[in-house]
């Protein structure tokens, strides 16, 4: 569905535009004594933002969590909400059925909560539900997939699915740097989704700019099993390879297998997400991958305490413009072994 303008939403941007204003005023004020004083007031501190204020109900939805990753989210989720003293979790149980998280989102708006953070099966599904949360004065925070209208969440958390692909490329396009020739190859996850497809650009992009690109492709579907078919035929298919990228570290166990049951060892593995398990043989550094690029397993546990500061109308301390930002997405660094003791602590299991 295309952009949904309502009353909340009409509303929600007469509240920016009124911040907004507010802080163009503090910052056009001062007593006559120039460089005194605040030049705008920053909203709430972070020594506020901690203290502990009116309990703070959330309901929390998210998929199944049948990978690692999905799995990471959700005790991510319930271990934000459990580091917190004024927030009271309520979890639906985990669904691949939009119709049934749909259900599950009618229920927190029934039940009245406080803030609504959303992981959705299916974004363009989930929107129309989220956007009635928001008209009852419900604040959404939009997980990882994004609804398909501006006015159904007050906060959207993504990962950069584009900039892994980016991420990905460029470190290949270093590490090959002067090899005009060599062959590049992908495995990419599931094809039908927008995420896949963002990856997939961003990492041809970054190779186009260094005069590389991909030589061949495979996709899978996440999971162990389908990364080790995919695999298969990729490396049977080609028998000479430089470089490869696999989207996604879940599928990387079934990759991994497939290339130590095949005995290549000619090309070296960049994987994707950020799984312990590939972390820790990154460190190792004695099997072909060398890298993953970072997609975050933090996004639910970041809009958890986003949630709360939006719900008890706190700001982010740190910027100056006194507000939350309605739209973050985070980074998607590349892990290697020089810097993988930075990350490991929050890389997640497959």
């Amino acid at each position: 569905m295309g952009t949904v303008r309502t009353r909340a939403g009409r509303a929600a941007v007469a509240g920016m535009a009124a911040l907004a204003t507010i802080g163009l005023l503090a910052g056009c004020t001062s007593d006559g004594d120039e460089g005194e004083g605040d030049v705008v007031d920053q909203g709430t501190t972070s020594d506020e933002n901690a203290e502990e204020g009116d309990t703070v109900v959330i309901g929390w939805s998210g998929p199944e969590a049948d990978h690692g990753w999905l799995g990471a989210i959700n005790s991510g989720a319930l271990a934000a909400a459990e580091s917190f003293g004024d927030v009271e979790l309520r979890q639906a149980e985990g669904t691949n059925d939009a119709s049934q998280q749909i259900a599950a989102v009618e229920q927190f708006i029934n039940e009245g909560v406080d803030a609504i953070v959303l992981l959705p099966t299916d974004g363009a599904a989930l929107t129309e539900v989220a956007i009635q949360a928001m008209e009852a004065g419900i604040p959404v925070i939009n997980v990882d997939r994004e609804f398909s209208s501006t006015f159904a969440s007050r906060v959207t958390i993504l990962g950069d699915n584009y900039g892994m692909g980016v991420s990905a490329g460029t470190y290949i396009c270093e590490e090959l740097e002067g090899q005009s020739d060599a062959v590049v190859a992908e495995i990419a996850g599931i094809d039908s989704l927008p995420l896949t497809q963002d990856r997939s650009q961003g990492f041809a992009d970054a190779l186009e700019d260094c005069g590389l690109e991909v030589s061949a492709r495979v996709a899978a579907d996440f999971t162990v099993a389908g990364g080790e078919a995919a695999a298969s035929q990729l490396l049977s298919a080609n028998p000479e390879i430089d470089a490869i990228w696999n989207h996604d570290d879940d599928q990387g166990v079934g990759v991994m297998a497939a290339i130590e049951a095949a005995g290549r060892d000619e090309f070296f593995l960049v994987g994707g997400a950020g799984s312990v398990n590939m972390m820790e043989r990154i460190e190792a550094d004695d099997s072909v991958i060398k890298a993953t690029v970072i997609y975050p397993s933090t996004q639910a546990a970041d809009g958890i305490a986003l949630a709360r500061l939006v719900a008890q109308e706190k700001t982010m301390s740190d910027l100056v413009t006194p507000s939350v930002p309605y739209r973050i997405v985070l980074d998607a660094p590349v892990v290697t072994k020089d810097n993988v003791e930075e990350f490991i602590d929050l890389a997640f299991e497959s």
